[in-house]
């Protein structure tokens, strides 16, 4: 049992990894091509990967999964498509940690669409995390760039994506709902696409590669590390575990020279982190250590 626990906790890991690196891979990927096409092409390759691996799991679709997931569809592609149009105006780290606020704000919107209160840790997770993102975003004359501003529409729509998971999806088979919800964001950037892009073109080498990596990797690899990740992990753990993805990011872009850290932001950083802890563990972890010191 203890080493499934480990394997689980080494998955979760792993999958939080892979999506710290897509932040730079999508802001290079930018460059290249636009973000409409790009991320058409990411939810295309993955819900076609996941439908050859899963084939058996669409037996379990029915009439009501196809609007219910459309609609998670509809807001997975909202989240990607500002997301994405915040990081060609932003650095990486800065967009990682911005859209992580969506984890503060999940319990806000689960007030509005289910009507359960948020607690008092839910609070000071978002006081602390409106700080973070004041010193991260505002400068001098307390303006904010527009890359922050599209990242944090993107996270606000991350947070209704998942709002609407739990309300259509939680009583589903989990493989089902992805597929179903990554076909509908794919048909929603193909049309965003065509409309704004016009006739796909062919792409480059580096591209291409983007697009495997994303598909292959930070998709359906990820997701499939998340699942069983998350299956044998306690859920404080694995919420804590997978807060670390907007590190992650963050260290990478450092390292690779696209992040001009300043003490202000690191700062910033820090107390976003902490209110993402604060607000998906509620410390429990602190209190599990004083009843076995105890």
């Amino acid at each position: 049992m203890k080493k499934i626990n480990s394997l689980a906790k080494l998955a979760l890991l792993l999958a939080t990894l892979i999506w710290g690196t897509s932040f730079v891979i999508i802001k290079d990927a930018v460059n290249l091509i636009s973000p409409n096409y790009l991320m058409a092409l990411r939810f295309t390759g993955a819900g076609l990967l996941l439908s050859i691996i899963f084939s058996k799991r669409l037996k379990n679709i029915d009439k009501a999964m196809l609007w219910q997931c459309g609609i998670i569809g509809v807001f997975l592609y909202l989240a990607y498509f500002w997301q994405t149009v915040g990081i060609m105006y932003t650095t990486p780290g800065k967009n990682a940690f911005l859209t992580a606020f969506y984890c503060v704000l999940v319990p806000f919107l689960t007030w509005l669409a289910k009507g359960s209160k948020p607690d008092r840790w839910n609070l000071i997770a978002a006081f602390m995390c409106i700080t973070g993102i004041g010193l991260i975003s505002l400068n001098g004359d307390f303006a904010m760039g527009k890359g922050d501003f599209f990242t944090l529409v993107g996270g606000f729509f991350f947070a209704c994506h998942m709002v609407a998971v739990s309300k259509f999806g939680s009583d589903r088979d989990p493989i089902a709902v992805t597929i179903l919800q990554f076909a509908s964001a794919a048909v929603c950037f193909w049309i965003t696409s065509f409309m704004s892009d016009g006739a796909p073109r062919p792409v480059s080498a580096d591209v291409l590669l983007s697009v495997v990596y994303l598909c292959l990797f930070c998709t359906a690899a990820a997701l499939l590390l998340q699942n069983f990740g998350q299956k044998h992990t306690a859920p404080s753990a694995a919420a804590l575990i997978l807060s670390l993805e907007a590190v992650f990011g963050t260290l990478l872009s450092a390292v690779m020279g696209r992040e001009d850290l300043t003490v202000r932001m690191v700062v910033g950083f820090a107390i976003i982190f902490l209110s993402i802890v604060v607000s998906e563990t509620k410390l429990s972890f602190l209190k599990k250590k004083s009843e076995v010191i105890k």
